[in-house]
């Protein structure tokens, strides 16, 4: 038996066995349980990442203790009317040591506006909502790819992306020589890479690289 649905003037015959259609899911509660994580726990743990600071010489050390986010100073639709952004100021307490004389001084410190999110998902940044879009993102790990170039060489990459940081990205040209691009930048021979960070003399490059005696 057909159920007619009545749309104005018009009538819809429905010959479906099923009264009620499935719910929509909440399409954006990705959103707000990645905020919501992002405020509860991924800001305490970008803290304790780079906690404690010291100086170059070690006698003073700077630690974060905690945050807490205040109190918006203006609604959404205040932020829309005043062209302004939707936020909440975000305070950290730090604890300062002087190693020297023993003197510890703890004190609130005000870091910046922190963007809030309202309930539709959104962010209101100079008074226009925008909305964050996801986007696939490799896993953290090592990964290795090889292609033939035109003059028919098999060149190797190798690719490094960390948890937290810049990528680091290794390829061989057709002239056998190793390059290096940070976060995808213009490629440099990784040599440069590897005096930067501590490996000054050819000797110490050198001893980085083992010869493999199977090929």
């Amino acid at each position: 038996m057909a159920k007619v649905i009545k749309e104005g003037k018009r009538e819809r015959r429905n010959y479906a066995r099923i009264d009620e259609v499935l719910s929509l899911p909440d399409l954006i509660e990705v959103q707000k349980s990645s905020y919501r994580w992002f405020i509860e726990q991924g800001l305490q743990e970008m803290f304790d990442d780079i906690t404690p600071i010291k100086d170059f010489t070690g006698n003073l050390i700077l630690e974060f203790i905690g945050y807490s986010l205040g109190k918006p100073k203006y609604s959404v639709e205040e932020c829309k009317e005043r062209d302004v952004t939707y936020s909440v100021p975000l305070r950290v307490k730090v604890r300062l040591i002087n190693k020297e004389t023993g003197e510890v001084k703890e004190q609130e410190v005000f870091m910046g506006d922190f963007p809030l999110m309202t309930e539709n998902g959104t962010f209101i940044i100079n008074g226009a909502e925008r909305v964050i879009v996801s986007q696939l993102v490799r896993s953290p790990g090592v990964y290795y790819n090889s292609q033939i170039d035109t003059s028919g060489k098999l060149l190797y990459t190798g690719t490094i992306i960390p948890n937290r940081g810049a990528w680091l990205e290794f390829e061989t040209d057709a002239n056998e020589i190793l390059f290096v691009r940070v976060d995808r930048t213009r490629k440099v021979p990784v040599t440069v890479l590897l005096r930067a960070i501590g490996f000054k003399t050819d000797q110490d490059i050198k001893k980085l690289f083992k010869v493999d005696t199977k090929f």
